[in-house]
């Protein structure tokens, strides 16, 4: 498919540069059958049912983004993949001062250029012990919170931003992008749900910077995604089977939780275990074999993540919706507000 037809012209004074405060008070868009309602991210529970299972991913966003030198350079670099105990895949900021063999000075924290990739891509070797929480350390000591460049490029990241880019069920390191639709949720939004009896569970997807990077390509059957690392517990896939073959819906918070979910499932949407990468790229045409319906905050022009709503929800369908949420001023992006897909039904 030609990317330029999910592209679409977004005013800047709607991309939120700070979350909601609560952050249930965030709107939710409901698109469904063709139509559209205006709601609000605390209506969730009014969309399901004791039978359902949501789905969170709980994944917890690292600071991991360096500033620092190479040599008398100034050099930039956000981590989106972990090699090992001290090694990284990062995007490298100028790329072209970043060369094989090059030291670079974090503000103490030192490390070996490896690699060359494409596109800014390069491995670093940190100097840091093999123990599992070394590098963490040394990201909490050096590190800021890698926000997405649409907001970074906009205001300077701060200590708040240490909380707001967080999930509150965020427990496993390794992400440096947050699970955004997840970002929604307040311990009131639990409640209501455990009182209602709704069933919920939690995967791990280590979301990578590369999922902000722009598709180059004309055409999507040319586009490369980067691979992250996500797990499915036993228990979880257990529990996300039996819902359904009980008649529940799975429901996915987030499209990093779907991109899981669609990952281990077989043809016959039975979810498997699974622990390792994933580079599954989502675009119009897909049968979805998992996920019945989908929680997500509005994504970028021509952007992989709005190629896979396109691909749930439909893409003709999607276009209005992001017509009618730009018209009435919707917050777009990861501190913005929400939507709830339910899937194309099918022709």
């Amino acid at each position: 498919m030609k990317v330029d037809i999910f592209d679409f012209i977004l005013p800047k004074e709607l991309i939120a540069l700070r979350p909601a405060c609560p952050r249930d008070t965030s709107r939710m868009l409901v698109i469904k059958d063709g139509t559209t309602s205006h709601q609000g991210v605390s209506e969730l529970v009014d969309h399901l049912t004791d039978k359902d299972v949501l789905v969170f991913n709980n994944t917890r966003v690292i600071p991991g983004r360096l500033i620092g030198k190479c040599g008398e350079a100034k050099m930039q670099v956000t981590l989106h993949k972990r090699i090992s105990a001290k090694e990284w895949d990062v995007f490298a900021k100028p790329a072209k001062k970043c060369r094989l063999g090059d030291r670079l000075n974090f503000d103490g924290l030192l490390a070996n250029v490896t690699r060359i990739g494409e596109a800014g891509e390069r491995t670093l070797a940190f100097d840091v012990d093999e123990s599992p929480t070394a590098m963490i350390e040394a990201l909490e000591d050096h590190g800021v919170m890698p926000l997405p460049p649409y907001i970074a490029a906009q205001r300077p990241i701060d200590d708040k931003d240490k909380g707001d880019y967080q999930t509150i069920y965020a427990k496993n390191d390794g992400a440096v992008a947050a699970p955004t639709a997840g970002l929604h949720f307040t311990p009131n939004m639990i409640a209501d749900l455990k009182t209602k009896g709704v069933q919920m569970t939690e995967v791990t997807l280590h979301v990578g910077a590369g999922t902000f990077l722009p598709v180059k390509v004309d055409d999507t059957r040319d586009h490369k995604m980067h691979f992250e690392w996500g797990e499915i517990t036993v228990e979880a896939a257990n529990l996300i089977n039996r819902a359904r073959k009980n008649g529940g819906r799975i429901v996915s918070i987030g499209t990093t939780s779907l991109r899981l979910l669609e990952s281990a499932a077989d043809d016959d949407g039975i979810i498997h275990p699974y622990s390792g990468e994933t580079d599954i790229f989502i675009t119009p045409g897909y049968k979805f074999k998992a996920v019945d319906l989908l929680m997500t905050n509005f994504h970028l022009p021509k952007s992989t993540l709005f190629m896979l709503v396109s691909a749930f929800a439909g893409f003709d369908q999607m276009k209005m919706a992001y017509d009618i949420a730009i018209k009435d001023g919707y917050r777009f992006y990861s501190y913005g507000d929400s939507s709830l897909l339910y899937p194309q039904k099918d022709t």
